[in-house]
């Protein structure tokens, strides 16, 4: 059999160690055949594949980014989109079917595919853990190591001017990485965006730890909403899915927080840099078991699914199974780091 490899969707910690564990175990296990797909769904609309053997896969286990590439292209748009033309493409090339490594929007692409009659099997990628049929995705541990160690560092420079810092991490839909990081650097209040906030409630916890003598640090979700809001900020125009881009509610809080307590407020953007990087060690092992599980599947012929982690199981789930309903943060969850607050 002759499988294609794509990345697609947002770059993430862990995505090379994926296509290292595909490779190796279906190159030596299965006498499985690797094609590497250029830039996620537009390389499958293009055609544009090269070989992928265990020389490509050398040491990727600890390099960050893809060496595929990627894009958030829609592969049902274009002149050369569709279900038809690309199993052309697939039949022209010898590809017996395609392993797609992203997240929400990648996996519901793959979805529409395999629905409509293409061998497609799924690997979940996302920093935002935000996908239900799978406890944990690789790339969020980086994430949050990442994010973590930032705040530390705002952290550091609060207590030096007596600022309130604020802090804002990725989070379309959901507050994982805000509530996990936010609990690790002692945050003294974290606005998620399962959990809406009046600006009362957040100038109410930064009063309240400035004082008792703290500078306090605010983690923010880039899709958290202020109470009264519609929908997450946004002024950065749609992506490739017509999704808002979303990022910079932390420079709408900051100047409130700092008109309405008289603290002076900083906000941070931490952005791309919590993608960038050599994912951490538990990402390195979660995104390689997850490979070496997708090489299985192909075998098996369990096209039309996606393996997850189930506790400490990696399994298989279909489709629909990741899709329409996220995983979000549980309220008990929440009230947990609210305990912490203020």
């Amino acid at each position: 059999m002759k499988i294609g490899i794509l990345t697609s969707g947002g770059d993430c910690p862990g995505l090379n160690a994926v296509i290292r564990g595909v490779v190796l175990k279906g190159t030596t296990t299965y006498d499985l055949e690797f094609v590497g797909i250029r830039d996620g769904w537009r390389g499958v609309v293009d055609g544009d594949f090269f070989p992928l053997t265990r020389h490509e896969v050398k040491g990727l286990s600890k390099v960050g980014g893809t060496i595929l590439g990627t894009s958030r292209t829609n592969p049902y748009e274009g002149p050369r989109g569709g279900a038809e033309n690309i199993a052309k493409t697939m039949y022209g090339h010898r590809l017996d079917g395609i392993i797609a490594i992203g997240g929400e929007g990648t996996l519901a692409a793959a979805n529409r595919l395999a629905n409509d009659g293409i061998n497609v099997l799924g690997v979940p990628k996302t920093i935002d853990n935000d996908l239900r049929a799978t406890d944990y995705s690789f790339g969020f541990d980086t994430a949050v190591n990442i994010a973590t160690d930032a705040m530390d560092r705002l952290r550091t420079t609060g207590d030096s001017h007596q600022r309130c810092m604020v802090a804002e991490v990725m989070g379309r839909h959901v507050g994982w990485i805000a509530l996990h990081a936010g609990m690790a650097a002692g945050a003294h209040a974290i606005c998620i965006p399962e959990v809406p906030m009046s600006i009362d409630e957040i100038t109410a916890l930064v009063s309240k730890a400035h004082d008792r003598g703290r500078a306090p640090l605010v983690v923010v979700s880039e899709g958290f909403t202020l109470t009264g809001m519609d929908e997450a900020y946004s002024d950065k125009g749609l992506d490739a899915f017509n999704r808002p881009r979303l990022g910079g509610i932390s420079e709408i809080l900051a100047p409130e927080i700092e008109r309405i307590t008289g603290i002076e407020t900083r906000a941070t953007v931490l952005g791309h840099i919590q993608r960038g990087g050599s994912p951490s060690g538990f990402d390195r092992v979660l995104a390689t078991r997850l490979g070496l599980h997708a090489a299985d599947a192909v075998v098996d012929g369990a096209w039309g699914q996606m393996v997850a982690m189930r506790g400490t199981d990696i399994v298989r789930v279909p489709f629909a199974d990741a899709l329409g309903e996220l995983n979000t943060v549980p309220l008990y969850r929440y009230e947990e780091a609210a305990a912490l607050f203020g």
